[in-house]
């Protein structure tokens, strides 16, 4: 499946995703570790152990330096 991250602020990238894969699979592709962000998807955060069910999903950074 390809799904579509939306990284709040930064842009959005286009993944494929496997049937086994999990958000937290879909979070280290687009460069970020499922530690510092929270996935939404249709308004309400998912666990990240969960597996992709959505084509869209949206990636909030937790953490920033500065």
């Amino acid at each position: 499946m390809r799904v579509t991250v939306e990284v709040v602020g930064e842009g959005e990238q286009a993944v494929d995703v496997g049937d086994d894969e999990t958000y937290a699979d879909v979070v280290r592709a687009v460069g970020y570790s499922p530690h510092e962000v929270s996935v939404i998807v249709d308004g309400t955060p998912v666990p990240e152990d969960q597996p992709v069910e959505s084509a869209h999903v949206r990636v909030l950074r937790l953490i920033k330096g500065g």
